[in-house]
C-alpha cells in the first residue's frame, strides 16, 4: 500500500482540525447521471463523493473509471480537506465514516499520524439523498430528441453521413432551404468537414448571423480564446455534427477512399443562440424543422452533388414534397438552391482577411496529407533492411546522390496508417511533385504555454505539411533527434519517409517489410530551408 509522503503528513496534521464527522464513498452512476458529466469525463462511471455529515456540505466530487484503484478515494479526500468545495474552509475532519470494509480499512493504513478515525456504518444518509436528488433531476430533463421524431431524425442523420457532400463543398457554399406551411421557414446551411476538424451542418436562422459569426472568428482569430468562444455563442442556428471516435472503434469499409461506415459514429442534434448559449436538446417544433430541412437536403444532394465542388457552384434549385413529421398523411414544400452568389461573397471575406493589403507571401503549413489517426515516430533503419526495401516496396523515390553508410542505419520517419490511407498519402505526396525533404519547425500554443518540435514534409511544389507534434521538453523525444540529427551528419544530411499499412496488432510500430509500401529518399531539412517561423495554434471550438 502507498502511503503518504512525509511532506505531505506535515501539510495536512497543519490543518485545522474540527469536531465534524464526514461521510464518503464511491458510487456506480447510471446511464441519466452520466450524462451529467462533461464531454471529457466521457468514461468515468464512478462518483467520488465526500461530505461533511456535520453541516450537511458536499466538500469534493470527482468523476472516475469503475477499474480506478482506492487510491481515487483518497485524492478526493486530500482534495476535501486541502481545497473544499465553496463556503467549506480548508480543515480535518474527527471522524470519516464509510460503508465499504476494504476502503475502511485501505484509509485507515493511509491516514495514520493524522488523528482521523475511520469507521464502518452500513448506510450513509447524507450521501444517499444527494444521489436521489441527482437522479430526480436528470428524471425530469427533457430527452435530447422528441421521441416521436428521434427514429427519423437518428435515419436521416446516417443518411447524410454516408453522402458525405463535405468531401465536395466547404462551409462557405451556402444552401438555402425554404420551408413552406402556416409560418414559412428559410434555413441557410453551412457545411462542416472538409478540414477534417468536425463533420456536420449548421443550419442558420438567417444569413446576417452567418456572415457575422464568419466576420467575426476572422477579426479575432488572434486574439484570447474567450472572444472566439463568445463569437461562439453568438450564433443564430441548428445544428447536427457527428462524433468520430477513434479507427479502433470504427467499422473500416476497404476500398478506394477507405470510406467510413457509420458504425460508432453519434450523430449530434442542438440549437445555438445568443440569448440560450449552446443547447443539445431539439424540442418539438425545432425537430420538426431539422427533420424537413434535412430530408429536403438528402433529395437535393441525390440529384445534384455530383455536379458540385469547391470550383463548380452553380446556380441549382430543387423542390420536393416531404411528408409532413406531425401528420404523415400531408405534404410540406421544401425548396433547396445554392448560392452561389453568397458563396463568392464569403470567400471575398476570407481572402480580404487572409490576405491584408492584398499581399501575402507567409508559407502555409498544411495537415490533410497525414491520416489523423496515423501512428509516427523517428528512427534509424538498419542498411540491409534499406536495401531489401529499395527493391521490394512499390513506391521508391530513390535519392538523387549516393547515400554513406557511416551511421547504424540510414535515419527515417516512420508513418503507419490504413492500407487506404497509406496509398492516399502516396498518392498525395506524388501529386506534389514527389517528398523535397523531411525537416523540424518550432510551434507553441500561447494558451497552453506549451512548446513544439513539429515534423514537417515538404513537396516538391513547395507546400510543407505537418506529420507530427513533439513536446519541446518530452525527454524521449530530445534523444530521438539527437540521435536523428547525428544520423543525417553522417548520411550527408540525407534521411528518409517509410509509409507504412498495418496499424493495429503486434505490427503498431513495428511494420514488416511487406507491410513497407513506399520509401522516399530525400534530404534533411534545417529551420531557414523551410523558412516557417514560429508557428502558433489557433484554438478550434467544437459544437
Amino acid at each position: 500500500m502507498t502511503a503518504l509522503n512525509r511532506s505531505t503528513r506535515r501539510r495536512l496534521q497543519k490543518l485545522p482540525q474540527s469536531s465534524s464527522v464526514w461521510e464518503g464513498d464511491r458510487c456506480a452512476l447510471g446511464n441519466q447521471i452520466s450524462a451529467l458529466g462533461r464531454e471529457e469525463s466521457a468514461g468515468n462511471d464512478e462518483c467520488i463523493l465526500w461530505v461533511d455529515a456535520t453541516d450537511a456540505a458536499v466538500r469534493s466530487m470527482d468523476l472516475v473509471s469503475s477499474d480506478a484503484g482506492p487510491e481515487v478515494m483518497v485524492r478526493g479526500l486530500l482534495r476535501s480537506m486541502e481545497s473544499p468545495h465553496s463556503p467549506a474552509r480548508p480543515g480535518r475532519p474527527k471522524k470519516i465514516m464509510v460503508r465499504n470494509r476494504e476502503i475502511q480499512f485501505y484509509l485507515r493504513g493511509v491516514l495514520q499520524d493524522l488523528d482521523i478515525a475511520v469507521d464502518y456504518v452500513p448506510e450513509l444518509p447524507l450521501i444517499d439523498e444527494i444521489f436521489r436528488g441527482l437522479y430526480d433531476f436528470v428524471s425530469n430533463q427533457p430527452p435530447h430528441l422528441p421521441e416521436a421524431y428521434a427514429q427519423p431524425l437518428m435515419e436521416v442523420a446516417e443518411g447524410l453521413w454516408h453522402d458525405a457532400p463535405w468531401q465536395q463543398l466547404d462551409e462557405e457554399k451556402i444552401l438555402e432551404i425554404a420551408i413552406s406551411g402556416d409560418e414559412s421557414t428559410t434555413l441557410y446551411a453551412s457545411i462542416l468537414g472538409l478540414e477534417e476538424l468536425e463533420y456536420g451542418l449548421l443550419l442558420y436562422r438567417s444569413l446576417d448571423s452567418l456572415k457575422a459569426f464568419r466576420e467575426q472568428v476572422m477579426t479575432i482569430a488572434d486574439e484570447s480564446p474567450q472572444l472566439l468562444e463568445e463569437a461562439f455563442l453568438s450564433q443564430d442556428c441548428l445544428f447536427l455534427t457527428y462524433d468520430v471516435p477513434e479507427e479502433d472503434d470504427l467499422v473500416v469499409v476497404l476500398g478506394a477512399a477507405g470510406e467510413q461506415e457509420l458504425g460508432a459514429v453519434e450523430p449530434n442534434f442542438g440549437n445555438l443562440h445568443p440569448l440560450e448559449g449552446m443547447r443539445p436538446v431539439l424540442y418539438e417544433e425545432e425537430a420538426v424543422m431539422m427533420l424537413l430541412a434535412l430530408s429536403a437536403l438528402r433529395r437535393f444532394f441525390r440529384n445534384h452533388l455530383a455536379s458540385l465542388s469547391l470550383d463548380q457552384f452553380p446556380k441549382k434549385t430543387g423542390r420536393y414534397q416531404i411528408p409532413d413529421p406531425k401528420d404523415a398523411s400531408q405534404k410540406v414544400m421544401v425548396r433547396v438552391s445554392t448560392l452561389p452568389d453568397v458563396a463568392d461573397e464569403l470567400a471575398a471575406m476570407s481572402q480580404a482577411f487572409a490576405l491584408p493589403g492584398g499581399m501575402d507571401d507567409s508559407p502555409v503549413l498544411r495537415s490533410d496529407v497525414m491520416p489523423s489517426d496515423a501512428f509516427y515516430s523517428l528512427g534509424a533503419m538498419p542498411w540491409d533492411v534499406v536495401h531489401a526495401l529499395r527493391k521490394l516496396t512499390g513506391t521508391y523515390q530513390a535519392a538523387e546522390q549516393v547515400i554513406p553508410e557511416e551511421a547504424d542505419g540510414l535515419p527515417i520517419v516512420l508513418i503507419q496508417t490504413s492500407r487506404p490511407k497509406a496509398i492516399a498519402m502516396i498518392e498525395a505526396l506524388q501529386a506534389g511533385g514527389g517528398l523535397r525533404g523531411i525537416g523540424f519547425s518550432p510551434g507553441e500554443d500561447p494558451f497552453a504555454g506549451e512548446r513544439y518540435d513539429l515534423g514537417i514534409l515538404q513537396t516538391d511544389n513547395g507546400e510543407t505539411h505537418l506529420f507530427g507534434e513533439f513536446l519541446d521538453n518530452d525527454p524521449v523525444h530530445i534523444q530521438a533527434r539527437k540521435k536523428w540529427d547525428q544520423r543525417c551528419k553522417k548520411s550527408n544530411g540525407m534521411c528518409g519517409l517509410v509509409i507504412a499499412r498495418g496499424l493495429q496488432g503486434a505490427s503498431r510500430g513495428n511494420p514488416s517489410l511487406k507491410d513497407m509500401m513506399a520509401l522516399f529518399e530525400v534530404r534533411s531539412l534545417a529551420i531557414q530551408d523551410l523558412g516557417l517561423g514560429v508557428l502558433q495554434l489557433i484554438p478550434q471550438f467544437d459544437l
